[in-house]
């Protein structure tokens, strides 16, 4: 078995739709341009209201391992 070194990224997602697309829309966009992501962590939430409807933001921790 091999060792890994991770390094960790910090990302924050919004949707209008729930606090897990939010965390989907933050994977994704890091999986566009960072590889061998392995983990996650929610940091934070929190929100905002326009005109009567939530938005939420997740701050999103993302670990991912080093390439060898």
């Amino acid at each position: 078995m091999s060792d890994h070194v991770y390094k960790v990224i910090e990302v924050v997602g919004s949707s209008h739709a729930s606090i897990q697309d939010a965390v989907r829309q933050a994977i994704a966009r890091a999986s566009k341009t960072v590889h061998n992501l392995s983990w996650f962590e929610v940091k934070d939430i929190r929100g905002a209201i326009h005109e009567g409807e939530p938005h939420f933001q997740v701050e999103v921790r993302i670990g991912f391992r080093l390439d060898t």
